[in-house]
Protein backbone atom coordinates (compact mmCIF):
# COMPACT_ATOMS: atom_id res chain seq x y z
CA UNK A 1 0.00 0.00 0.00
CA UNK A 2 2.81 2.43 0.86
CA UNK A 3 4.40 1.72 -2.49
CA UNK A 4 1.15 2.75 -4.22
CA UNK A 5 1.20 6.11 -2.43
CA UNK A 6 4.73 6.75 -3.65
CA UNK A 7 3.51 6.46 -7.25
CA UNK A 8 0.81 9.11 -6.80
CA UNK A 9 1.79 12.69 -7.52
CA UNK A 10 0.23 14.41 -4.50
CA UNK A 11 0.97 17.85 -5.88
CA UNK A 12 -1.15 17.05 -8.92
CA UNK A 13 -3.95 15.61 -6.76
CA UNK A 14 -3.98 18.69 -4.51
CA UNK A 15 -4.04 20.99 -7.54
CA UNK A 16 -6.86 18.98 -9.08
CA UNK A 17 -8.95 19.21 -5.90
CA UNK A 18 -8.26 22.93 -5.65
CA UNK A 19 -9.31 23.34 -9.29
CA UNK A 20 -12.59 21.52 -8.62
CA UNK A 21 -13.19 23.70 -5.58
CA UNK A 22 -12.55 26.89 -7.58
CA UNK A 23 -14.99 25.80 -10.30
CA UNK A 24 -17.67 25.10 -7.68
CA UNK A 25 -17.14 28.55 -6.16
CA UNK A 26 -17.38 30.23 -9.56
CA UNK A 27 -20.64 28.37 -10.21
CA UNK A 28 -21.96 29.37 -6.77
CA UNK A 29 -21.15 33.03 -7.53
CA UNK A 30 -23.08 32.80 -10.79
CA UNK A 31 -26.10 31.25 -9.06
CA UNK A 32 -26.02 33.86 -6.30
CA UNK A 33 -26.27 36.68 -8.83
CA UNK A 34 -29.51 35.21 -10.13
CA UNK A 35 -30.82 34.78 -6.59
CA UNK A 36 -30.05 38.42 -5.76
CA UNK A 37 -31.83 39.59 -8.90
CA UNK A 38 -34.87 37.43 -8.10
CA UNK A 39 -34.92 38.77 -4.54
CA UNK A 40 -34.74 42.35 -5.78
CA UNK A 41 -37.50 41.77 -8.33
CA UNK A 42 -39.75 40.30 -5.64
CA UNK A 43 -39.16 43.19 -3.27
CA UNK A 44 -39.55 45.79 -6.04
CA UNK A 45 -42.81 44.24 -7.22
CA UNK A 46 -44.18 44.21 -3.67
CA UNK A 47 -43.22 47.83 -3.05
CA UNK A 48 -44.61 48.93 -6.42
CA UNK A 49 -47.88 47.18 -5.60
CA UNK A 50 -48.00 48.86 -2.20
CA UNK A 51 -47.30 52.24 -3.83
CA UNK A 52 -50.09 51.82 -6.35
CA UNK A 53 -52.44 50.63 -3.63
CA UNK A 54 -51.59 53.67 -1.53
CA UNK A 55 -52.12 55.99 -4.49
CA UNK A 56 -55.47 54.46 -5.39
CA UNK A 57 -56.81 54.00 -1.88
CA UNK A 58 -55.60 56.88 0.26
CA UNK A 59 -58.84 58.86 -0.13
CA UNK A 60 -61.12 55.94 0.71
CA UNK A 61 -58.92 55.09 3.70
CA UNK A 62 -59.19 58.64 5.02
CA UNK A 63 -55.48 59.34 4.71
CA UNK A 64 -54.39 62.92 4.10
CA UNK A 65 -52.51 63.64 0.85
CA UNK A 66 -49.43 64.74 2.81
CA UNK A 67 -49.36 61.48 4.77
CA UNK A 68 -49.88 59.46 1.58
CA UNK A 69 -47.01 61.35 -0.06
CA UNK A 70 -44.79 60.57 2.93
CA UNK A 71 -45.83 56.93 2.73
CA UNK A 72 -44.94 56.80 -0.94
CA UNK A 73 -41.54 58.37 -0.24
CA UNK A 74 -41.01 55.79 2.52
CA UNK A 75 -41.81 52.94 0.13
CA UNK A 76 -39.40 54.36 -2.43
CA UNK A 77 -36.66 54.67 0.18
CA UNK A 78 -37.20 51.00 1.05
CA UNK A 79 -36.93 50.16 -2.64
CA UNK A 80 -33.71 52.15 -2.91
CA UNK A 81 -32.25 50.34 0.11
CA UNK A 82 -33.18 46.96 -1.36
CA UNK A 83 -31.66 47.96 -4.71
CA UNK A 84 -28.46 49.17 -3.03
CA UNK A 85 -28.20 45.92 -1.08
CA UNK A 86 -28.71 43.82 -4.23
CA UNK A 87 -26.13 45.84 -6.18
CA UNK A 88 -23.59 45.52 -3.35
CA UNK A 89 -24.13 41.76 -3.20
CA UNK A 90 -23.67 41.43 -6.96
CA UNK A 91 -20.51 43.56 -6.80
CA UNK A 92 -19.13 41.43 -3.96
CA UNK A 93 -19.78 38.39 -6.15
CA UNK A 94 -17.94 40.02 -9.06
CA UNK A 95 -14.87 40.70 -6.92
CA UNK A 96 -14.98 37.16 -5.56
CA UNK A 97 -15.43 35.74 -9.06
CA UNK A 98 -12.47 37.76 -10.29
CA UNK A 99 -10.25 36.34 -7.53
CA UNK A 100 -11.34 32.77 -8.21
CA UNK A 101 -10.86 33.16 -11.95
CA UNK A 102 -7.35 34.53 -11.48
CA UNK A 103 -6.49 31.63 -9.20
CA UNK A 104 -7.99 29.22 -11.72
CA UNK A 105 -5.86 30.70 -14.50
CA UNK A 106 -2.70 30.49 -12.40
CA UNK A 107 -3.44 26.87 -11.53
CA UNK A 108 -4.22 25.84 -15.11
CA UNK A 109 -1.16 27.67 -16.42
CA UNK A 110 1.02 25.92 -13.83
CA UNK A 111 -0.24 22.55 -15.07
CA UNK A 112 -0.73 23.14 -18.80
CA UNK A 113 1.95 25.72 -19.42
CA UNK A 114 2.28 29.47 -19.33
CA UNK A 115 -0.37 31.49 -21.15
CA UNK A 116 -2.67 28.49 -21.60
CA UNK A 117 -5.53 30.42 -19.96
CA UNK A 118 -5.69 34.22 -19.92
CA UNK A 119 -6.67 35.95 -16.69
CA UNK A 120 -9.91 37.95 -16.72
CA UNK A 121 -9.71 41.68 -17.33
CA UNK A 122 -11.81 44.43 -15.83
CA UNK A 123 -11.98 46.00 -19.29
CA UNK A 124 -14.33 43.28 -20.50
CA UNK A 125 -16.99 44.17 -17.93
CA UNK A 126 -19.42 45.07 -20.73
CA UNK A 127 -19.75 41.36 -21.55
CA UNK A 128 -20.48 40.25 -18.00
CA UNK A 129 -24.11 39.60 -17.21
CA UNK A 130 -23.53 41.06 -13.74
CA UNK A 131 -22.99 44.43 -15.40
CA UNK A 132 -26.41 44.19 -17.00
CA UNK A 133 -28.04 42.94 -13.79
CA UNK A 134 -26.67 45.97 -11.95
CA UNK A 135 -27.78 48.22 -14.81
CA UNK A 136 -31.29 46.73 -14.71
CA UNK A 137 -31.56 47.20 -10.94
CA UNK A 138 -30.40 50.82 -11.16
CA UNK A 139 -32.56 51.65 -14.19
CA UNK A 140 -35.70 50.07 -12.74
CA UNK A 141 -35.18 51.84 -9.42
CA UNK A 142 -34.72 55.16 -11.20
CA UNK A 143 -37.85 54.53 -13.30
CA UNK A 144 -39.87 53.76 -10.17
CA UNK A 145 -38.65 56.97 -8.53
CA UNK A 146 -39.69 58.97 -11.60
CA UNK A 147 -43.12 57.33 -11.59
CA UNK A 148 -43.48 57.88 -7.84
CA UNK A 149 -42.60 61.56 -8.19
CA UNK A 150 -45.21 61.81 -10.95
CA UNK A 151 -47.79 60.18 -8.66
CA UNK A 152 -46.85 62.50 -5.81
CA UNK A 153 -47.81 65.48 -7.94
CA UNK A 154 -51.33 64.04 -8.09
CA UNK A 155 -51.63 64.03 -4.28
CA UNK A 156 -51.98 67.79 -4.17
Amino acid sequence: MAADLDKIDLTYEVRLERYRYILRQIEANNQNTHRFLALHQTIATSLATASIGLFLGYRSWGISPAFARDGLIGLMILLSLAATFAVLLVLAGVFSWMDYRREECQLVNAIAGADFRAAPRWGSFIRWYETWVIGFICASTLAMWILALHLMAAFE
